[in-house]
């Protein structure tokens, strides 16, 4: 792997992290470096960090709150 990339990932944990979840990205990366972008990208996706996901997870949030609120209203009575 070119040591520009090796940098970028000693910098980066989480890209490191995801590299070393998912090994075949360090064969894409040692073969095409340009790639680097799109493992960005799949380290957003694995980690849940796009906004559908980040949506998704604000609105379990919201239902799990809406639920305790309703079993507390009933506990109450």
């Amino acid at each position: 792997m070119e040591p520009a990339v090796c940098r970028y990932l000693a910098d980066n944990p989480r890209l490191a992290g995801f590299v070393r979840y998912n090994p075949e990205w360090y064969r894409y990366l040692s073969r095409d470096p340009g790639r680097l972008k799109e493992m960005e990208k799949e380290a957003k996706r694995f980690y849940g960090k796009t906004f559908p996901q980040q949506v998704e997870k604000v609105s379990r949030q919201v239902q799990m709150a809406s639920m305790l609120a309703k079993f507390a209203g009933v506990m109450k009575d």
